[in-house]
């Protein structure tokens, strides 16, 4: 039992000082005038006790008396009448009630001053629990502070660090922005000039084919033109070689030769001269006349050949 009230002692002590050190200072100043006057109820509660103990005291002696004195007069009577007889067991039992009274009322008194005690004990025991809970609230909460001080300074230090790490990688990253834009800019430059170059190769070859094909056009209408003058000249030459052919086999060659109607180097109707017998003349005509007629010297020739004349 001693050890019961021991451990609620103890638990209740631990119970206060946790409170405490949660707690804040008005709460713990509240505490201890409170346990202030509990101790001075406490102490008026046991004054009272004491006074009924001492009342009960006193009502148990005056028991023992009339005890006695029924006692004694049982005794002297006892040759007595019955009615002296009642009496006395009615003076006994109011005795032994009045006695078992007492008794009840000092074991109550005692009970009481029991719980007295123990209320007096606990008080006090609170008491000290609380000016220990004191003492440890004081130096949880110097410890606290002490250790929200050391916190701030970590943190303010921390966050000048990390201020420090994001101004360096600010930096480096604007260093590594201007690099990077330096870098596209030439690359942009670099690509502008390649793609200027090709440009300029491409035009050049462009300009290369077309100048090759221009001269290859020009070469090919030469050779055309070479070829149809070639051709003119042949033509020529066999139209001049026809034409003095067929003056050969019709006058002989001569301007003047004469045949009936037919008159000149190529025997054409004297009508068809017009009455100009000059050699011009008589080219002018008879190319009118062969050109009209077949086309050409050589048409006519082989007309000459076919029938032996054209």
């Amino acid at each position: 039992m001693m050890f019961k009230h021991n451990f609620k002692k103890v638990l209740s002590a631990t119970a206060f000082a946790v409170a405490l050190v949660v707690a804040p200072a008005a709460n713990v100043l509240a505490a201890t005038n409170d346990a202030s006057s509990t101790q001075q109820s406490a102490t008026a509660t046991s004054q009272d006790q004491q006074a009924s103990q001492d009342q009960a005291a006193s009502q148990s002696s005056a028991a023992n008396q009339s005890s006695a004195t029924a006692a004694s007069a049982s005794s002297s009577t006892s040759t007595s009448s019955a009615t002296s007889t009642s009496t006395v067991k009615k003076t006994t039992k109011k005795a032994k009630k009045t006695t078992k009274k007492s008794k009840k009322k000092t074991s109550k008194k005692k009970t009481s001053k029991k719980k007295a005690v123990k209320k007096v004990a606990k008080k006090t025991t609170k008491k000290k629990a609380t000016k220990k809970a004191k003492k440890t609230s004081k130096k949880a909460t110097k410890k606290t502070t002490k250790a929200a001080t050391v916190a701030v300074t970590a943190s303010a230090d921390q966050s000048h660090a990390t201020d420090q790490q994001d101004d360096a990688a600010k930096k480096a990253a604007e260093v590594a922005a201007k690099k990077a834009a330096a870098a596209k800019k030439a690359a942009a430059k670099k690509a502008a000039a390649k793609k200027k170059a090709a440009a300029k190769k491409k035009a050049a070859a462009k300009k290369k084919a077309a100048a090759k094909k221009k001269a290859a056009a020009k070469k090919k209408a030469a050779a055309k033109k070479k070829a149809a003058a070639k051709k003119k000249a042949a033509k020529k030459s066999s139209e001049k070689a026809a034409k003095y052919w067929i003056a050969m086999r019709e006058s002989g060659g001569y301007y003047t030769a004469r045949n009936g109607s037919c008159y000149g180097r190529y025997q054409l109707l004297i009508s068809y001269l017009g009455g100009d017998l000059s050699k011009k003349n008589q080219e002018r005509t008879a190319d009118r006349y062969v050109y009209g007629r077949y086309g050409s010297w050589v048409n006519a020739k082989r007309f000459w050949l076919a029938h032996n004349w054209y």
